[in-house]
């Protein structure tokens, strides 16, 4: 596992594997303003991130109540598609309201609970060993899929129960692999014998340093190492496998561990500002310790797959490859946002197929740990060395890019000397996130003189615990207010080895 060590044991969120060119491609700078614009024949459809897209569904989810029947996010002209059902009369002013939002409105036949009420028939009659299903809200159906075990009497009653539901209501397909845990024996983070992936560093309730990963790795070995054979650094604190969920919270044994959020893809890394909710139709970006960096389309929402070991419910599905040994690795998307772990399915990255993630947010609900540094930091009214900052590790606009989207510049910070990440996000990146001008090469300022993008201290709130003062950035030196171990700490301050 490629990690940066310092005094402080540092941990990387770093899976070992080349990372694919293709997918790495993607993630350097790319034009993703959120603007006005759209085909839709509503003017006020706007483009939009793929993170700006999941928190407006979850909006309109609560404006239009039982009306929402899903939402999924057009890559292409990226745009949020809401469905909606049985839309009449008073309702009409709330679909009003949506499209006001910026989401594009479309009638559809299933509602939500219809769709809801089609999963449980599938639970009570089609979980057999080698099944899944999860809503597809672009068709407004769920899609069953059964792997290449399920044949004979077993497709028979898969088949017969999808028709049960009526055509309108479900699609059934084959898949030409075996849905099994992508766990195996070989590098990255090893216990017991398996090999897994490590998905995000947290910071448990207790206040000490963590990470998730796959539920069916927690409860393979209690202990687990950075290399093979190596001195085991984290003890499993909780797992879930199989049932509802497949996540685990392993802490460090060390308690002076600094986990930092963030991914290493190989040829650079990604700064994770938050979690998020997954958006049926969004890019994501997966790696894992086998197969590197690879990238794909979500499918699927509240997915249920029928492992050997058990059934799994409420998982995302994508069209993202993985093979054994990716388990528990981080899926992601282009702006750092933390989507899912991966939990297993079936096919491989020469043949594809389809994969299932445990969603991050609700593994961070279930263990109480937050993410990153201890989650997100300072608020944009909190203070930070007197005035208002708007910043901190984790002071971030709505979209997350920490640019106001009205005038296209910084967030303030709060002063000419707020530095400590001002205008920026976790860690103050700009959209390819490295905060550094892609234009002018210079760092990105967080509303001073002497800003810098990001700078940050050992605790992760750019605050100097000593003084109470904003560390400053210094636009002039380091780039994003960072030294080279990527903490804003002095170089002296306790470097010894990178590898």
């Amino acid at each position: 596992m490629s990690h940066k060590r310092v005094t402080k044991r540092k941990a990387i969120i770093a899976v070992g594997g080349v990372a694919a060119l293709g997918a790495a491609a993607i993630l350097l700078p790319q034009a993703n303003a959120s603007q006005d614009g759209g085909s839709n024949d509503a003017a006020s459809v706007k483009a939009l991130k793929a993170g700006d897209a999941s928190d407006l569904a979850a909006q309109l989810q609560e404006l239009l109540g039982e009306a929402f029947a899903g939402s999924y996010y057009d890559s292409d002209g990226q745009q949020l598609v809401v469905n909606v059902v049985n839309v009449s009369g008073d309702d009409n002013n709330v679909i009003v309201q949506a499209k006001k939002a910026g989401a594009k409105v479309r009638q559809v036949e299933n509602s939500t609970a219809e769709l809801e009420a089609a999963a449980k028939t599938l639970k009570a009659d089609a979980t057999i060993p080698g099944t899944a299903w999860a809503v597809d809200p672009k068709t407004n159906k769920i899609l069953v899929t059964a792997d290449s075990t399920v044949t004979g009497s077993k497709w028979d009653q898969v088949e017969s129960t999808v028709k049960t539901l009526g055509s309108g209501m479900a699609t059934l397909q084959k898949s030409a692999g075996t849905f099994k845990p992508f766990v195996s024996g070989g590098d990255a983070i090893f216990g017991g014998g398996a090999r897994c992936s490590l998905g995000f560093n947290v910071t448990a309730s207790d206040g000490s340093p963590a990470f998730l990963t796959a539920g069916h790795c927690g409860v393979a070995a209690e202990q687990w190492s950075d290399s093979e054979n190596g001195e085991p650094i984290a003890t499993v604190d909780q797992a879930t496998f199989p049932g509802d969920g497949d996540f685990a919270l392993v802490k460090y044994d060390d308690p002076n561990t600094q986990a930092p959020s963030e991914v290493n893809v190989g040829q650079q890394t990604v700064a994770i500002s938050q979690a998020a909710d997954a958006t049926v139709g969004t890019q994501v970006f997966r790696m894992g310790s086998t197969t590197g960096l690879n990238d794909g389309t979500v499918l699927g929402l509240d997915a249920t797959v029928n492992y050997p070991e058990g059934t799994v419910t409420g998982l995302i599905q994508t069209d993202v490859c993985a093979e054994p040994g990716d388990s528990g690795g981080s899926l992601f998307t282009q702006d750092g946002l933390a989507i899912g772990l991966t939990s297993g399915g079936s096919g491989d990255c020469t043949a594809g197929g389809e994969t299932f993630f445990q969603p991050v947010t609700t593994a961070l609900e279930a263990t109480g740990a937050t993410l990153g540094d201890g989650g997100g930091g300072i608020g944009a009214d909190d203070q930070v060395g007197g005035e208002e900052a708007g910043a901190g590790a984790g002071a971030v606009d709505e979209n997350g890019d920490g640019v106001d989207d009205n005038t296209g510049e910084a967030i303030q910070g709060g002063g000419d000397e707020a530095g400590a990440g001002a205008g920026a996000g976790a860690g103050a990146v700009d959209e390819n996130g490295d905060g550094v001008d892609d234009k002018t090469g210079e760092a990105i300022q967080g509303g001073g003189d002497e800003a810098g993008a990001g700078a940050v201290d050992e605790n992760g709130d750019g605050v100097d615990d000593k003084t109470g003062e904003a560390i400053q950035g210094g636009a002039d030196e380091n780039a994003g207010g960072q030294d080279q171990s990527g903490n804003g700490l002095e170089d002296g301050s306790g470097v010894t080895e990178s590898h």
